[in-house]
């Protein structure tokens, strides 16, 4: 496609704009929300809230129902920012569906639906109500009838006269559904007026009905008969993710019909579940896919028992799982853009451009929720919306696509000046400008066009690669990168050096202690480069410093061969001298065997059969003669296994001891000793824990040993007691629904066998098992700290002391819609916010807390999401250069470009630190220069690297700066690491590293 001139400077005059002022299509921060207004409010007005981002700032339009507001009508309407403020709402013009629109020169957003719904409750008619009459034993239903209202509504019944409101018990039920008044056998107590009371929850108003007379028919009592089910829920009924399902059952019958539910699949019931007013409503909070299913409500008595039956279904509404996001691409290229929601129904989609729905044709195509568009023109420039909807609702994802065009430019992702490789390798010369369209590249070495060959290829991103590198390919490159709208020149230096060879490696050897031996290191290398030798002693570096008594590094520029002084048996084993140039690395190993006496054994260990130990024991009499033959052993443990020895002594010492004697076991008793540690707390809802350390088997004085376990509510004079007759358990959990959540109690655990009770442990109290928490933590949020880290935070959840102790709360995060896979962390109770760590790079991440306690996890919050940074740059900072005086070093390095999928570079972090130490010191820089102020008295190791918003990049190789005596020094990672006097080839180094500055 070609353009005219005007629309390349118009295109310039775009650029231009962009790079100075950072231009921004709109986004919104605050959407409208859905709103009731409940007619008869003091205040006067309703505001609907809209509010976007972007440059230049947004103007706002408002739609009712499809049609635009006119704002010009003041006295209906006022635009405040972008909030629109309804004044005297009016329930006959104002409801409806409303919807925002933000607009700036690069397009145009439309927010989410707001429904703005008005809560009335109108009056009773006043006309009087029929007396009801019914024999006693009959049931009974008192119909409400409510007014005309809007808005949910809540239900009672007034018996007689006000304040004496109807209690609700198995024969007595008030249906939130219908309203109506249900008693399933009258008795002669029931007579009396009934009026039915309406109160709307959004306005707090409330009527009152006229009053029902009930009375008794005189024609005698009704018999007894089988449950007739009047209250009970639909045979379908859809169910939202995360709601509050109630499922009402009632019957009429004599006797009183008792009500039961289970589901019809024989699943049991999730302990979320609860049964309210004596088993009449069924209730399921956060109701999830699992609780889908037929449920079944029994009403049964002596007569005969019916059963109603309905099915719960599961419905979502949209949920995103892939936004899409603000795009730049260049002129005749494609763009395909998905965006991907989870919910049931499954979400169909539809796009929307500035507004308005997206006009298809050839180039432009939508399949399966995804947006093609082929050869891109910068008309195509503007903002889009991806609409995922089901019947249940809507989502929208915002971005804008930005179609560029721009000359070729190398001022962002320069060449690199000086590339460094060996003889004989292979090499790859980069050449990325910026360009919209993508640039054609072609080469020069000097004023020589480069043509392909077997060695020379084009790669498809424009760079040029040698194989099988020569001397003859030193020189200058210049790539040349053109497309329609102009071209530019970048070049850079390639310099070929020659490998570096060993030619005396270390060899074998074989040496007796004390003597002192040199193990040779030699080289050839080529003369631009300079080298480092590094010793490693059995896979560990060698510490000159630390070692210096026994190992010393001698020879000359070329020589790294290492002098082992006084050598000991601790120096055998292997020695590894490796070579490094800025370009390679050479290693070679050699094994060092050291003779020498014996040395101590070491790990010497002793052992003895009785490590038990044998104690001396109490006899009668406690002196024995050397004439006695007998004694009795006193002070031993009941119903325990004995061995004696017996030693004879004389006046010289005591001589070797006997053989042990057969094993004795003494008689049983009652026992003596009540278990230590009694203690408690914790469990389920409604229950008491009870825990010990068990008894030894050695005091425990006889068979049948077991506890006998006595407690009672704090405050209460008699004992609850249980026996356990396990000697081994250490603990018992008593169950039963009359416990209090978090209540205090008095226990003691005592013993017993088969001769007897012993005594009880002393008194101590215990905690009944806490209710779990019953509120999800508010303000939940996510933020993005790298491209493996988000950190979630939210407000504590109301909790008060008597409630029990909140030990924490988890937090579950899943991507890709795999909510089933999720994975979990929990913080402590006192914390606030969590880090997930170990996530995968540039992915949206969803995540929601709960709070829990021992009792079990409470609700889960809203769930939030955050996407993860990009991956930080692959790419070191290359070519780093250095200059260093005696009190401090000058730095420079070439720029560090990111990829499309990598995080932009933000700055550079240079880590430095002595030799001799390895605590790290970091300056931070924008610039890819660095000054430090360092006294170079010793030997620095220094390292670049880029940083981004997704972390730190890769790191450059490490340079040693070496102590400065009575000169500067230079070099480089690529050209020189070291300078030394030594050197003839010193000026030639000097003038490829000026070259670089």
């Amino acid at each position: 496609m070609m353009l005219s001139w005007k629309q390349l400077i118009l295109l310039s005059f775009i650029g231009c704009l962009r790079g100075e002022l950072l231009l921004q299509g709109p986004v919104f921060i605050r959407e409208p929300s859905n709103s009731i207004f409940p007619v008869g409010s003091e205040d006067k007005k309703i505001t609907l809230n809209c509010e976007a981002r972007g440059n230049p700032s947004p103007h706002y339009r408002w739609q009712l129902n499809g049609s635009d507001i006119n704002l010009n009508m003041e006295y209906r309407y006022k635009l405040n920012g972008g909030n629109l403020v309804v004044i005297n709402p009016n329930r006959n013009w104002d409801t409806g569906s409303y919807q925002c629109f933000a607009t700036n020169s690069l397009g145009t957003i439309v927010s989410r639906e707001a429904k703005l719904q008005f809560a009335y409750l109108e009056n009773f008619k006043t006309k009087m109500r029929s007396t009801v009459s019914v024999r006693e034993g009959q049931g009974v239903v008192l119909l409400c009838g409510p007014p005309p209202h809007s808005g949910e509504l809540s239900y009672a019944w007034i018996f007689n006269e006000y304040p004496s409101f109807v209690e609700e018990d198995s024969r007595r039920f008030v249906s939130q559904e219908t309203g109506h008044l249900y008693i399933a056998k009258v008795e002669p107590s029931d007579v009396g007026n009934y009026t039915c009371v309406v109160t709307s929850t959004v306005t707090n108003a409330r009527v009152l009905g006229s009053p029902t007379p009930l009375v008794l028919r005189s024609d005698g009592v009704m018999g007894e008969y089988e449950p007739k089910i009047e209250v009970q829920f639909p045979e379908t009924l859809p169910a939202a993710k995360g709601a509050t399902v109630k499922l009402e059952c009632f019957a009429l019958g004599n006797p009183v019909p008792q009500i039961n539910w289970r589901r019809s699949d024989g699943l049991p019931f999730s302990s979320k579940i609860k049964l309210r007013k004596f088993n009449g409503v069924l209730e399921i909070p956060n109701f999830q896919q699992e609780d889908t299913g037929s449920y079944e409500c029994i009403a049964e008595n002596s007569r005969g028992r019916n059963v109603a039956r309905g099915r719960l279904t599961y419905y979502a509404k949209p949920h995103w799982i892939q936004l899409i996001k603000d795009v730049e691409i260049a002129v005749e290229d494609s763009l395909f853009w998905e965006c991907r929601a989870s919910g049931k129904p499954k979400p169909s989609y539809r796009w929307l451009k500035n507004g308005e729905a997206l006009v298809l044709e050839e180039r432009i195509q939508i399949e399966n929720g995804a947006l093609t568009i082929s050869n891109l023109n910068v008309t195509d420039s503007g903002m889009f919306q991806c609409i995922a909807e089901n019947k249940h609702g809507l989502v929208y994802s915002s971005a804008e696509l930005k179609v560029v065009a721009s000359a070729p430019d190398f001022s962002k992702t320069p060449m690199k000046k000086l590339i460094q490789v060996q003889v004989g390798s292979m090499v790859s010369l980069d050449c990325k400008p910026r360009a919209s369209p993508k640039p054609l590249c072609s080469w020069k070495k000097g004023d020589m066009i480069i043509q392909e060959n077997e060695r020379i290829s084009f790669l498809k991103d424009g760079g040029l690669k040698i194989a099988n590198v020569t001397k003859a390919d030193v020189g200058t490159y210049t790539c040349t990168a053109e497309n329609q709208f102009g071209k530019a020149n970048g070049t850079t230096h390639l310099v070929v050096t020659e490998p570096t060879r060993i030619t005396l490696a270390p060899s074998n050897m074989d040496v007796s202690v004390g003597e002192s031996v040199i193990l040779p290191c030699q080289v050839q290398h080529d003369p631009l480069l300079d080298i480092m030798f590094t010793w490693y002693f059995n896979g560990a570096l060698t510490d000159f410093k630390k070692d210096g008594s026994h190992f010393e590094k001698v020879g000359g520029s070329s020589s790294g061969d290492l002098m082992i002084r006084n050598i000991q048996l601790k120096h055998s084993g292997k020695y590894v001298c490796m070579v490094q140039t800025g370009v390679d690395s050479v290693s070679s190993a050699a094994d060092l065997i050291v003779r020498g006496s014996p040395g101590p054994p070491e790990n010497v260990k002793a052992r003895t059969p009785f490590s038990v130990g044998w104690q001396t024991a109490t006899t009668v009499p406690e002196v024995i003669d050397g004439k006695t033959h007998t004694a009795t052993v006193v002070e031993l443990n009941p119903w325990v296994e004995y061995e004696f020895r017996v030693v004879a002594s004389n006046k010289i010492g005591g001589g070797e001891p006997s053989l042990p004697s057969e094993k004795v076991r003494t008689e049983e008793a009652v026992p003596e000793v009540p278990p230590s540690e009694v203690s408690g707390g914790g469990g389920s809802r409604s229950e008491l824990v009870i825990t010990w350390d068990p008894v030894p088997e050695e005091l425990q004085n006889g068979e049948g040993f077991g506890y006998v376990v006595a407690f009672r509510p704090l405050g209460v004079t008699n004992w609850i007691q249980t026996v356990v007759t396990s000697p081994d358990t250490p603990r018992y959990v008593f169950r039963n629904e009359s416990i209090m959540p978090f209540s205090l109690y008095e226990v003691k655990v005592g013993v017993y066998n088969n001769k007897g009770e012993g005594p009880f442990s002393p008194v101590t109290t215990v905690f009944s098992a806490e209710e779990e928490p019953t509120i999800a933590p508010s303000q939940v949020s996510a933020n993005s700290l790298s491209s493996s880290e988000i950190e979630v935070s939210w407000n504590t959840i109301p909790w008060k002391l008597s409630n029990g102790h909140l030990l924490g709360y988890e937090v579950r995060y899943w991507n890709n819609g795999e909510e089933e896979s999720s994975s979990k962390v929990k913080v402590a109770g006192n914390e606030t916010s969590a880090r997930l760590r170990g996530l995968k790079s540039n992915l949206a991440y969803y995540t929601a807390v709960r709070a829990y306690n021992s009792a079990g996890a409470g609700p889960f919050s809203t769930t939030v999401n955050a996407t993860t940074k990009k991956t930080p740059p692959s790419q070191p900072p290359g070519n780093v250069v250095w200059n260093a005086t005696d009190t401090k070093v000058l730095l420079n390095w070439e720029q560090v470009k990111a990829t499309e999928n990598e995080s932009e570079v933000t700055g550079y972090k240079v880590f430095y630190r002595t030799s001799s130490q390895n605590n790290v010191q970091v300056l931070n820089t924008n610039k890819t220069s660095a000054e430090l102020l360092l006294p170079i008295k010793e030997d620095y190791i220094i390292e670049v690297k880029a940083t981004t918003d997704g972390g730190d990049g890769a790191s450059s190789e490490q340079i040693r700066i070496p102590r400065i005596t009575n000169m500067d020094a230079r070099g480089s990672t690529s050209a020189i690491s070291n300078v030394h006097a030594v050197s003839s080839y010193i000026p030639v180094v000097f003038f490829i590293v000026n070259a670089l500055w």
